[in-house]
């Protein structure tokens, strides 16, 4: 799971691959050949509401403020990368492997 786990300056850097229109909201686990941490969305992926309920779903996770919370590659895209500021690799993979 490290390898989807980045540092970047002022926080980290989480690449993702998403599951829209789910039966619940969860982080599914781990693509080790993708190298992409997998999390489903009950929302389907329209009309930027999968990408609404992502940032919403990874703030709380994290207990961040919705504003250290922004897709910076994928945004129309299941692949998606994600940056966290204000924490560190170790902090985001503790909570993680905590799902």
């Amino acid at each position: 799971m490290k390898d989807a786990i980045k540092p970047s300056g002022d926080g980290v850097i989480l690449d993702l691959e998403i599951s829209a229109g789910a039966k619940e909201t969860a982080v599914h686990g781990y693509n080790p050949w993708r190298k992409r941490i997998e999390i489903r969305l009950s929302e389907r992926a329209q009309k930027g509401r999968a990408n609404a309920e992502l940032l919403s779903f990874l703030s709380d996770l994290f207990k961040v403020n919705s504003g250290n919370v922004r897709i910076i590659s994928g945004l129309t895209n299941s692949k998606k990368s994600v940056k966290i500021t204000g924490m560190d690799a170790n902090e985001v993979l503790k909570v993680l492997i905590q799902q």
